[in-house]
């Protein structure tokens, strides 16, 4: 499952089957969807010169430019989309939905575009945002309510369960699979999440999902996060895990504000495991080894920094030039990581992280008492043991 290679692959036909200089028009959701897996200069390659949202509501004319439009099929952007088919600004249309569309929301295209510039209508499957290879998140700010207990049942309940069975179901169109789904028995939002996306892969959309059979079906399983009480409860020490729970991760961005010695360039970075090799190859190392691999990171870059110091010809001078592209790159990536990990450090020492998760994983792994450990933590916290 490679989902950011799927992704990619619909933004890339999207953007080259379209020639010429083009504006691309996205929703608050793809906006998203986009960033994490296209950089802006990726972007610029495939002749996108503007991107707008379809909130913006923007009224300058541009019919010299052809205009992609990547949304979701909501009720909010097909109102959008009205609006702008009635006064359209560029030349020509081209809509992608990242996901399945209603009858109902074609005849509303067909209705509104009487100025005829809606080139065609598609439907790619990408409605989920790609945060590497094998996660995904769809960025549900409102989840929560799930963990409450089963007799309150709020009215966004409904809408969030609709929101997880539209992005789980675009995920196998995308890799074109139809799952075995299975569900734990003893939860009722498990039970309710599979029978929704069994009737729609199955009843409701079935020759969507009509795909050639292999030789093992993939399986869905869904089961509640609720019972593993434990590990919620543990820090955790590898790399990502610890920027994710220390600082924050959102849409592959950290944003360390309360590093005040940073200038606002240093603020927020960019923590891809598809654009940045040594995240890639640290993302699950632990502190300490992390730690050492900084370590030999900077030393490479002091050598590197070293030799290009020695210039003495103007050979020397135009091989500096043709590296330099490269000895920047290398540059902002170890000043990004030394970055991160001080911030960590600091967050660790602060909240005394050490000592505390010790405790913790006496209690989970070890047969220690709650009595012991209190007074452990206690000690250790208070005297600094």
């Amino acid at each position: 499952m490679v989902l950011v290679t799927a992704v990619r692959d619909y933004i890339t036909r999207m953007l080259s089957d379209i020639s010429g200089m083009k504006v691309l028009i996205l929703d608050s959701q793809t906006v998203s969807i986009i960033s994490v897996v296209f950089s802006q200069s990726e972007l610029l390659q495939k002749e996108v010169f503007l991107v707008e949202t379809i909130e913006s509501g923007a009224k300058e004319s541009m019919t010299h430019l052809k205009a992609v439009c990547f949304l979701r099929p909501t009720s909010e952007n097909f109102q959008h989309l009205k609006k702008v088919l009635t006064n359209p600004r560029f030349g020509e249309y081209h809509l992608y939905f990242s996901n399945i569309l209603k009858n109902s929301q074609i005849q509303i295209l067909g209705d509104a575009d009487e100025h005829e510039v809606v080139q065609q209508v598609q439907e790619f499957y990408a409605d989920f945002l790609a945060i590497d290879p094998y996660h995904f998140t769809l960025n549900l700010s409102s989840n929560h309510v799930y963990m409450l207990p089963a007799v309150y049942d709020p009215s966004s309940m409904q809408q969030i369960c609709d929101r997880m069975v539209q992005g789980i179901s675009t995920i196998f169109l995308a890799l074109k699979r139809r799952p075995a789904i299975r569900y734990q028995r003893t939860s009722e939002i498990s039970r309710r999440l599979a029978n929704e996306l069994a009737r729609l892969m199955y009843e409701e959309e079935s020759h969507l999902f009509d795909f050639r059979r292999t030789e093992m079906s993939p399986l869905l399983l869904i089961i509640d996060r609720r019972d593993d009480p434990v590990t919620p409860l543990l820090n955790q020490w590898t790399y990502q895990a610890m920027v994710h729970e220390l600082i924050g991760i959102r849409d592959n961005t950290v944003n360390i504000k309360e590093a005040s010695k940073l200038d606002k360039a240093q603020q927020e970075v960019v923590l891809s495991s598809e654009q940045d090799s040594f995240f890639k190859a640290n993302m699950h190392e632990n502190f300490g080894d992390l730690g050492m691999n900084i370590k030999k990171m900077v030393d490479e870059f002091q050598q590197k920094a070293k030799s290009n110091q020695n210039i003495q010809t103007l050979e020397d001078m135009a091989k500096f030039v043709e590296h330099y592209p490269e000895y920047r790159k290398m540059h902002g990536n170890v000043s990004k990581h030394v970055t991160m990990v001080t911030e960590m450090s600091r967050i660790v020492d602060e909240r005394k992280l050490m000592s505390v998760s010790q405790i913790e994983q006496d209690l989970a792994c070890n047969n220690v008492g709650q009595a012991a450990a209190f007074e452990a933590s206690y000690i250790q916290i208070s005297f600094g043991g």
